[in-house]
């Protein structure tokens, strides 16, 4: 089908069992050149079929020993990250007093720092690490949506985990506030529109404009060459 790369999220199942799927997944694809990404740590929320409602931080002692058993090419780690754009309930966050916005628990960079001795020069991804732009909640709460408490992952400890041995960064959640946002603002400023090409038009746009943004000032992959 053309695939070059693929996930396999055993990350629910038991230590043994994530192993031997993973495995059987790694067989497979790399029969046909095609690198996979596992994942070991559970993150909190929904992401397709997998959910969980706590997280699981990864455990350092486990890498070394899940990588060398199903071959992955890359890993899915856990350290904070959240699926969706309520990642947090605000029992678990403070209150920044100068704007009133909740201000989400830090991520844990010593487990990263722990796995990257463990696994030094091994890519490491991180799901769940939307920012949750607030300018784009508050859009989509203007005119007419209903996001509340949602807050994401502050893109300056993104930056700091993209100086690491992070080598992806998943942030789908942002595109599709930023979606949400442009459409819901067309449909109030304009309630006659109909056209889609009117206000998917602002709606890709305003996803540009946001990928920009990530690429160039936070995840700094702007002009890098993948080998």
């Amino acid at each position: 089908m053309g695939f070059s790369s693929v996930m396999i999220d055993g990350s629910a199942l038991p230590y043994d069992e994530n192993v031997a799927m993973t495995k059987k997944v790694v067989e497979y694809a790399h029969q046909y050149d095609v690198t996979v990404e596992g994942e070991l740590g559970v993150l909190a929320g929904v992401e397709d079929e997998v959910a969980a409602e706590e997280s699981h931080y990864t455990k350092p002692e486990e890498v070394i020993d899940f990588v060398t058993k199903t071959g992955v090419d890359s890993l899915a780690i856990s350290i904070g990250t959240s699926h969706g754009a309520y990642k947090f309930t605000p029992e678990q966050c403070t209150v920044d007093p100068a704007t009133g916005r909740l201000v989400p628990p830090p991520l844990a960079f010593d487990v990263l720092e722990a796995i990257e001795k463990k696994l030094p020069g091994f890519p490491i991804v991180l799901h769940g690490s939307s920012s949750v732009p607030q300018e784009e909640v508050d859009t989509i709460n203007k005119f007419g949506g209903s996001l509340k408490a949602a807050v994401g992952i502050p893109e300056e400890q993104l930056r700091k985990a993209a100086k690491s041995a992070v080598c992806k960064i998943n942030i789908d959640s942002d595109s599709r506030l930023a979606m949400t946002a442009a459409i819901r603002k067309a449909f109030a400023e304009k309630p006659a529109e109909f056209d889609p090409r009117k206000y998917l038009g602002p709606a890709r746009d305003n996803m540009k404009k946001l990928y920009i943004h990530k690429i160039v000032n936070v995840l700094g992959s702007n002009d890098k060459l993948i080998n």
